[in-house]
């Protein structure tokens, strides 16, 4: 059969074993790993991506010893009753005809525990445990403890092992001298500072044998100041592929640079010019192993793309494969619109990590819950009425429809998406398309009824014998209570990001939440130049440098000048900001710094006035001052829209609140689908 997707569906022959197709799952901790009692969830958790067609699965994390724990008591393999409940996992993923690896990591200084160690006694910037600093003999052990990890991952039925060999881990910290201040045979020269990976390499391959997958993640641009050279990066590629590998992955920045890598602002594939530079290093070599390429390559074309062009021979994505397990399926059939996008939003993967919690999704709530979070057709088919089309009203309409109610969705608008339709506006958010795009097929493969331009009343909703009512109505922006907040100057973020009202040159935004840093964010940029569309200036905007010119390739920022002067302000005292992201907040305020934004704490707002926005400082009100301005825009905070709530209750329909109307805290799309699909699984 034609594919339009030739490249990425060709199998990978590698010698022993044969995969059926370019895609490896890349590894991403879920914490289903940190558990004895969540193995079953993770068994199901894998066994859904392998029914999906995934090529080739890494596990998240596991320590191969206390040493490497990425917190007390995180994932470890290294003991044989621990590889007999992995059996669990690579039993379910085997049945259903997939292939698994587990990644061995070892976190080293980035360890978040006292038992932490290092080449040399240097605090990590993102933990507060200093290291202790290894003798000859403890990186033996460590060696020792890599190999065991391997041989027991077979023991375990793994086809194979990732050795994290980047992101600024453990590995990582002995190639380079920002870490690395040795001087015996392990330090120094890039010859010994190489050594840790090419021993553990070797030695794993002879402690395994020849039929067993070996992926070194190699860290090809680090992205710091004082990191790997490019032919650092080339000469430790090939003695670790003479050393045993069978395929090496693509690493890209430590998790300490300034850069992001994998945020929505990222152009998809941006770092796919390493791997394919690196590629062509190894082929003029003679090295014939294969390559993985990696980051923000979440499409079946965009895949198709980077392999057609020799940048890479197998592609990794792992949260495209946390939103959509059954990716891979969907391409082969050419069903490329039926494919659920990651937006690379953060918001319920990697921030939950970081918060300890269990990874998920935001636009699939049942990524890591497919034990928990699951339906079916219902025996009793309901007629429901779901007002609201944006996150949660989406999601709820669809998942009612595909357990086979009778499901009638309306909006007052003339198009779906709710508060989507301004975040898809955001430099760096046009992700949200995808979302979009993917519920309008949703809408019409599960046969939702949809009324749009339709602003539904509880009278019609009575009059239509609805059996149950889901408001998902969203928010309405709180009007603050400031003198001349009704003045021609001042306008609602809903006017600047859905009506396109034209704004002034110098602008003041009040609230400096997450919409205030998107108003900020949209303002600031040249209008159709949104660097996530374009790579070249992308990498100028964040100091991306080719490693081959500028070690660790990193360089000075060079952003565009700002299209706009911005303050942005906020009531609370303190740095703004601090309620975005923990992944990717960071992100944001580097941004809007270097567009020169003036951000400001501990504000009270006193009026407006033709000439800009008249604020006082603190409790005691001092320090007046005229920030003059042309545009005042209105971010503060919303109130729940539920107007309908309270007839429909008076008049005895079973009514339900999701979504914004039921909490507005800020813009939730996550609680907003996580709420819609729940309750839609239990009507």
């Amino acid at each position: 059969m034609s594919t339009p997707y030739p490249h990425l569906l060709a199998p990978l022959d590698l010698g022993f074993t044969t995969l059926p197709n370019r895609v490896l799952m890349g590894s991403m901790h879920t914490g289903l790993e940190d558990g004895r009692k969540h193995f079953p969830a993770m068994a199901e958790f894998f066994a859904e991506r392998a029914r999906g067609g995934v090529g080739l699965m890494v596990t998240g994390g596991f320590a191969p010893n206390i040493a490497g724990w990425t917190k007390p008591f995180a994932g470890t393999l290294a003991t044989h009753s621990a590889a007999k409940r992995h059996k669990l996992v690579t039993n379910a993923v085997h049945t259903e005809g997939g292939k698994i690896a587990l990644q061995i990591l070892h976190t080293g200084r980035y360890g978040y525990h006292p038992f932490c160690v290092a080449p040399s006694r240097i605090q990590s910037p993102i933990s507060p445990f200093t290291p202790r600093e290894l003798s000859a003999r403890g990186i033996e052990r460590q060696i020792n403890a890599f190999v065991r990890c391997a041989t027991l991952a077979r023991e375990a039925g793994y086809d194979g092992v990732e050795v994290m060999g980047s992101e600024g881990y453990f590995i990582n910290q002995f190639l380079v001298t920002h870490t690395n201040h040795r001087t015996d045979e392990w330090g120094g020269s890039y010859e010994n500072r190489m050594r840790l990976p090419v021993e553990i390499i070797r030695r794993t391959r002879e402690a395994v044998g020849r039929d067993f997958i070996i992926i070194y993640r190699l860290s090809m641009i680090d992205l710091i100041p004082n990191g790997s050279s490019w032919d650092e990066a080339v000469q430790l590629a090939k003695a670790v592929a003479q050393a045993g590998a069978t395929i090496i992955n693509t690493g890209i920045g430590w998790h300490e640079a300034r850069i992001p890598t994998i945020a929505t602002s990222v152009p998809r594939s941006a770092f796919t010019w390493v791997t394919q530079k690196m590629r062509r290093e190894l082929t003029e070599s003679g090295f014939g192993i294969p390559l993985v390429t990696s980051n923000r390559i979440n499409m079946p074309e965009v895949a198709e793309q980077v392999l057609a062009d020799g940048c890479a021979d197998m592609v990794s994505m792992a949260r495209p494969l946390l939103a959509d397990p059954d990716f891979v399926n969907k391409a082969g059939a050419g069903r490329r619109d039926d494919i659920n996008t990651c937006i690379a939003c953060n918001q319920a993967c990697l921030d939950h990590v970081f918060k300890a919690q269990f990874a998920s999704c935001l636009v699939n709530p049942r990524a890591c819950r497919e034990t928990e979070l699951k339906w079916q057709r219902t025996p009793g088919k309901k007629r429901v009425a779901v007002v609201g089309a944006g996150p949660a009203g989406l999601a709820a309409s669809t998942t009612l429809a595909e357990r086979g109610h009778e499901v009638h969705l309306f909006d007052a608008a003339d198009r779906i998406g709710g508060q989507f339709n301004m975040a898809k506006r955001i430099p760096g958010k046009e992700e949200f398309h995808e979302t979009l795009r993917y519920f309008e097929r949703r809408l019409a493969q599960t046969g939702v009824n949809l009324h749009l331009s339709k602003r539904v009343s509880a009278q019609e909703l009575k009059a239509g014998r609805y059996d149950e009512v889901v408001l998902a109505t969203g928010v309405t922006p709180r009007q603050p209570s400031i003198p001349g907040a009704d003045g021609p100057n001042v306008l609602s973020y809903i006017d600047v990001l859905l009506h396109g009202k034209p704004v002034g040159q110098r602008v003041a935004i009040v609230g400096a939440g997450g919409i205030g840093f998107d108003v900020a964010e949209y303002l600031v940029t040249a209008e159709g130049q949104s660097p996530t569309m374009n790579l070249e200036e992308w990498m100028h905007e964040w100091g991306v440098a080719d490693p081959a010119v500028v070690r660790g390739g990193v360089a000075r920022p060079k952003p565009a000048p700002p299209a706009r002067q911005i303050t942005l302000l906020q009531r609370k005292a303190g740095k703004p900001g601090k309620t975005l992201g923990k992944t990717t907040g960071w992100i944001h305020r580097a941004a809007l710094q270097m567009k020169q934004v003036e951000m400001v704490g501990g504000v009270n707002y006193e009026r407006i006035t033709p000439q800009g926005l008249f604020v006082t400082y603190g409790d005691k009100r001092a320090d007046g001052q005229l920030i003059e301005c042309d545009t005042i825009v209105l971010c503060a905070g919303q109130e729940p829209l539920r107007e309908l709530l309270e007839p429909l209750k008076a008049a005895g329909v079973k009514t339900h609140v999701i979504g914004g109307a039921h909490e507005a805290a800020e813009l939730d799309a996550k609680r907003a689908i996580d709420q819609g699909t729940r309750l839609a699984a239990v009507i």
